[in-house]
């Protein structure tokens, strides 16, 4: 094995994972963030917290979990609670990060997973939200991980079922959203973006190797802030993938 025989869903989990913060609190929804969750708990986040929607808080993930309410996501967790008491502890202001994704997402960093198309005559009817708009609305940074193409990366989303900057600055507080909450970085399978503070639109932050920034632009359908420096994210490690593949999802679940 070396550093150069990787997937481009392994490169995600890695660079996703880079961004925990240590002692951080985060929301982790189901897949790859798990996955990223539990590769930042074993190399640069080691007093990463992290909260499942349904009640599990401070959990040691030493085995990957299947879902965001099964045992795994309580175990010799802080606590063992509930949905409503995780959402409350959003709404308070305690959960750091929220990783999050969906079927499309706007330039303002609006994520949409309900439907494709007229919202009552949808070309597709997807699974749902879930607790994304409560993770969205209340935690103070999130995260969205997605493929990137044109299809998803969209000028206007179909439908907000998950709000990022809404419309523009200062739109989420005009909305009733706390201030200083709000998207902060967005992991696709090209690169990896952030998001201009005074516009509050999408920025290419770096690309992933082997990626232009060319490419970055015809894969997204809308225009996307490209700075005079872009810069570009590591390729995994050989711990990183050893990490991935023999201790962390050994069964092959996601990668």
């Amino acid at each position: 094995m070396t550093e150069e025989t990787y997937s481009k869903t392994e490169l995600m989990i890695c660079v996703a994972a880079r961004l925990f913060e240590d002692a951080s609190t985060c929301f982790i929804g189901t897949g790859i963030p798990m996955l990223a969750a539990m590769l930042a708990s074993k190399t640069t986040a080691p007093n990463l917290v992290p909260v499942f929607e349904f009640g599990g808080m401070g959990a040691i993930l030493e085995d990957l979990p299947r879902a965001v309410g099964e045992a795994r996501t309580f175990h010799k967790g802080l606590a063992a609670s509930g949905i409503c008491d995780t959402m409350e502890t959003a709404q308070r202001g305690f959960i750091d990060y929220g990783f999050l994704g969906g079927a499309q997402i706007d330039p303002y960093g609006n994520l949409n997973s309900i439907v494709i198309g007229d919202h009552d005559h949808p070309k597709a009817r997807l699974p749902g939200s879930g607790g994304g708009n409560d993770v969205g609305s209340h935690c103070w940074r999130t995260v969205a991980i997605m493929q990137h193409d044109a299809r998803r990366f969209v000028s206007k989303v179909d439908c907000v079922t998950t709000p990022g900057y809404l419309t523009g600055p200062g739109a989420r507080e005009s909305a009733g959203l706390p201030r200083g909450t709000g998207p902060a970085y967005v992991v696709s399978t090209l690169a990896l973006m952030d998001y201009d503070p005074d516009t509050c639109r999408m920025r290419l932050k770096a690309t992933h190797p082997g990626v232009t920034v060319e490419e970055v632009i015809a894969s997204t359908g809308f225009e996307l802030i490209v700075p005079q420096e872009v810069g570009q994210n590591e390729r995994p490690s050989m711990e990183e993938l050893r990490l991935l593949r023999e201790e962390i999802d050994p069964e092959r679940l996601y990668i």
